[in-house]
């Protein structure tokens, strides 16, 4: 089989793509990885299409025992990643050898590294896509995180990947989210928008790939419930006790508090490599900027594809 088999889990390991579009009338999430230009980049760095299947790893990485010879590379967090014993660097493909073991034990910034095998993993896709969906349960590899013992599937190498710089991988750390107002902004107060924008929050250990959960100033101006609307990844949620939640791809189609502010698409990757403690502040930013930024990232990763 040419594969992985997992020695051990991690913290929370998935099977994630760029997920499932258009299905949020269905109650489906958008899913997939929650830094999608991280597996990008790990995708680009093993020769694969950028939206192969790849590893999300989440704090603490899994060890992995290659069956066959294998090419891997990392994007994302630094996780510690080595090959064997030696370091492999972000960005870096790597020659994994049959019985040879990668791993990342963690202790690095950001939350979530991205393992990709030339080849990509080779689960059976579901409603279009081979992500895991942990709320629903289906996806990836029956719809679960990895356990130790399972065995995953790897495709054909396609060709040799390209060189990457490591300059073009996602900032982690930078402690700042930039957003747009809000579909209920006229709910908050001047004092709660300064509040909101002026303090920085702590990122609360409750946080997960449905949301962000914040610690800090909280704004009750505008907080409490609203009919249910449908929401979008990274729209900045104020429930009740005033305290934000920013939304993540595994967030429910709809919700019922207001939103104060959408993380702006540019910034989704760093909402994603936000872990428990790190402190962020809100940016307001106009709608046009938050396009020019996107078409800017959009264009820079299109380079590197092409």
């Amino acid at each position: 089989m040419r594969g992985l088999e997992v020695v051990q889990p991690g913290l929370l390991t998935t099977v994630q793509d760029l997920g499932r579009s258009g299905l949020a009338h269905l109650g489906v999430a958008p899913g997939g990885a929650a830094d999608r230009d991280s597996l990008h980049l790990a995708n680009l760095a093993v020769g694969n299409p950028p939206g192969a299947a790849a590893l999300e790893c989440t704090l603490v990485g899994p060890e992995l025992a290659a069956l066959a010879d294998l090419t891997v590379a990392v994007a994302g967090a630094d996780l510690g990643a080595r090959v064997e014993e030696e370091p492999l660097p972000t960005l870096t493909p790597r020659r994994l050898p049959r019985g040879g073991r990668v791993r990342l034990p963690g202790g690095g910034p950001g939350c979530r590294a991205y393992l990709a095998v030339a080849g990509g993993v080779l689960v059976r896709p579901v409603l279009g896509s081979r992500s895991t969906d942990l709320p629903g349960g289906f996806g990836g590899l029956e719809g679960r995180p990895l356990r130790r013992g399972d065995r995953l599937a790897v495709g054909e190498e396609a060709g040799t990947p390209p060189r990457i710089s490591a300059a073009a991988a996602v900032a982690l750390g930078r402690g700042e989210l930039r957003c747009v107002r809000g579909p209920h902004a006229e709910r908050f107060t001047a004092a709660d928008w300064e509040r909101l924008c002026g303090e920085a929050y702590r990122v609360s250990p409750q946080s997960d790939r449905r949301g962000v959960r914040l610690e800090g100033a909280a704004i009750r101006s505008g907080a409490g419930e609203i009919p249910s609307a449908g929401m979008a990844v990274g729209a900045v949620q104020v429930p009740p006790a005033g305290l934000p939640l920013v939304l993540g791809v595994d967030r429910p189609p709809t919700g019922g508090y207001p939103v104060a502010a959408v993380v702006i698409r540019a910034d989704l990757p760093a909402l994603a490599q936000l872990r428990p403690g790190d402190r962020v502040r809100f940016t307001l930013v106009e709608a046009a900027q938050a396009r020019e930024l996107f078409r800017r990232r959009e264009a820079a990763l299109a380079a590197l594809s092409g």
